[in-house]
């Protein structure tokens, strides 16, 4: 008996870090030390001595059950997008910048160039949001997961200065909310989807009009990163008064997140074009528009609040990186909460 009769290849293990350093090669920041196979990575902080007051913040989360849309589509140089976009935004609404990210990959069973093509999606993710994959872990679980399923997660580390830190302490009444548009349903609500539509290979390879591709690829287009666009926006002298990245619980859970006592936001339904797939997914699964708006991105990624005198240049700021942005409601004194109207 020997470790990979009992369901463990070690060779394997060897042949997917060889497989994944070039793609790891291009997330590289002149602060990673080392290279990739040490037992930790390395970030030199010289440069957060330039600031007053540095302030690291974390973000973590993983693709939830949109790995099995990967699974059935046989689909995997996506989903690392998906993992990274979840903790840099989250890194970037509270106004930082991410440094780097580490991986998490568990699996029935180490398939290397599976697993690579995995990686080959995080180190696109980490390309986008401009933080080095200084790091990760693969690990083979047999008897406790199926041989051809895994699990994604990892986590980002970012800095800002105290004084640049959006905390949505200087939200006021008045304040204009600009929705960044969002590249589908993200990575949030997917048991709800696997419920409404059947999983089968069939069904995701059907091509709807309305979509104007399949319902697989529609489904599994990869998470928007919203980095560049906070960066961009900052870099054009704005402060963002309030940021709230769109994740579970839609509208009604993370708008409240970033308000102080006091004051309401107001959103406009009528703002923007809701997204095809959402209006697929309501009318398939008869859910009620307050579930969707309660589970869904509904075409927003991220919402901000800006001072109105700042919101022409902050479009701009905005476009400039290819991203979409709509004017799509404003704060008002109030109960602390959203209002959809």
């Amino acid at each position: 008996m020997d470790y990979k009769k009992a369901g463990v290849d070690i060779e394997a293990g060897y042949k997917s870090v060889e497989l994944m350093k070039e793609y790891v090669k291009g997330t590289m920041r002149p602060e990673v030390l080392g290279g990739l196979g040490g037992f930790s990575g390395a970030f030199s902080l010289s440069k957060i001595k330039e600031m007053e007051d540095p302030v690291l913040l974390s973000g973590t989360d993983g693709c939830g059950t949109k790995v099995k849309l990967a699974f059935l589509m046989d689909k995997h140089d996506t989903i690392g997008i998906d993992a990274v976009a979840m903790c840099v935004n989250d890194v970037a609404c509270a106004g930082g910048e991410p440094l780097f990210f580490l991986d998490y990959i568990a699996c029935g069973k180490n398939y290397p160039e599976k697993i690579a093509t995995i990686v080959k999606g995080v180190a696109e993710g980490c390309k986008q949001s401009e933080c080095a994959l200084i790091g990760g872990e693969t690990a083979e679980h047999p008897g406790l997961m199926p041989e051809d399923e895994y699990d994604l997660a990892g986590f980002s580390v970012g800095v800002v200065d105290r004084k640049d830190m959006i905390t949505g302490e200087n939200i006021k009444p008045g304040d204009v909310l600009i929705g960044m548009a969002s590249s589908g349903v993200h990575s949030n609500g997917f048991s709800l989807v696997r419920k409404v539509f059947e999983m089968t290979k069939e069904s995701l390879d059907t091509y709807y009009e309305e979509l104007g591709t399949t319902l697989g690829e529609a489904l599994i287009a990869p998470t928007r990163i919203y980095v560049k666009a906070l960066k961009s926006i900052k870099e054009a002298g704005v402060t963002v008064h309030g940021c709230s990245h769109i994740t579970g619980g839609g509208f009604y859970e993370n708008i409240p997140r970033m308000l102080p006592e006091g004051v309401r936001a107001v959103v406009k339904k009528d703002s923007y074009e809701v997204p095809p797939i959402f209006k697929l997914l309501q009318k398939t699964g008869d859910i009620a528009e307050e579930m969707m708006y309660n589970t869904y991105n509904m075409g927003l990624g991220m919402v901000l609040a800006i001072d109105p005198a700042d919101v022409d240049k902050t479009m701009e700021a905005i476009r400039k990186t290819g991203d979409v942005p709509y004017i799509v409601g404003s704060c008002e004194a109030g109960e602390k909460g959203v209002t959809l109207c």
